[in-house]
């Protein structure tokens, strides 16, 4: 019983920090309470044996009350015979002194009978407290590992959302955004370098496009072969 006023004076601390002092309390209740269980079979094992040696003891005082009785009986109708004159008064005595000494030890019985019975009797009962204290604690107890389960669930739970906070770095979040704002500025710079650079190649083709353009020099030589062709001649500048 030390064991389980030692493991629910949890109550007095955190729920956290005593689970954390006890190597498994959920399963030393259990296997706590199933002690408790085997020691409530051998009570009543026990309990039962000795109801039967008590049962026994005042049956045996019984019959040798009875026993007794029924030897004072025998030797008062003996000596009533050897006064009627119906047996010998000799004999009478001898057959009354016997059956008086069987009552005697008839008693002796009876005596010891008695003693036994109130002896088993008080047995009987010191067993009988034992099995209801017993059954009482186990019913305690199963109720307090009921508790013991929610508060374990609770206290876990507890401390996991602890943790989880205790791992949110307001200072690491705060530079994590910055480090994504930095690289989102770095991606928008290079699109805008790509969109320069497009936009440079762009227009050197346009000027070699240009530079290469053999329109003007072509009319040119259609112009002067037409005058030529109608007798013109070019004026000289």
């Amino acid at each position: 019983m030390n064991f389980f006023k030692r493991l629910f004076k949890i109550g007095e601390a955190e729920a956290n920090s005593a689970i954390d002092k006890m190597e498994d309390p959920i399963k030393m209740t259990e296997q706590g309470i199933r002690d408790m269980k085997v020691d409530l079979d051998k009570s009543l094992e026990a309990l039962a044996q000795v109801k039967a040696l008590a049962i026994r003891a005042k049956n045996d005082t019984d019959e040798f009350t009875a026993k007794a009785e029924d030897y004072q009986q025998k030797a008062m109708l003996i000596l009533k015979k050897a006064q009627s004159g119906d047996l010998d008064t000799s004999e009478a005595d001898r057959l009354a002194k016997e059956a008086l000494v069987k009552k005697e030890e008839a008693l002796q019985h009876v005596t010891r009978g008695k003693g036994e019975t109130e002896k088993f009797n008080g047995s009987v009962s010191q067993l009988e407290k034992n099995v209801e204290e017993i059954k009482q604690n186990i019913s305690k107890w199963e109720n307090e590992l009921k508790t013991l389960k929610a508060r374990v669930k609770v206290a876990d739970a507890t401390k996991n959302v602890n943790k989880q906070m205790a791992e949110i770095d307001s200072s690491s979040t705060v530079s994590m955004l910055e480090r994504m704002k930095d690289k989102v500025n770095q991606e928008e710079a290079l699109a805008e370098a790509y969109g320069d650079i497009a936009s440079a190649s762009k227009s050197i083709d346009d000027e070699l496009n240009k530079a290469a353009d053999i329109t003007e020099t072509t009319a040119e030589d259609d112009l002067a072969k037409l005058k030529e062709q109608l007798g013109i001649k070019n004026k000289k500048k």
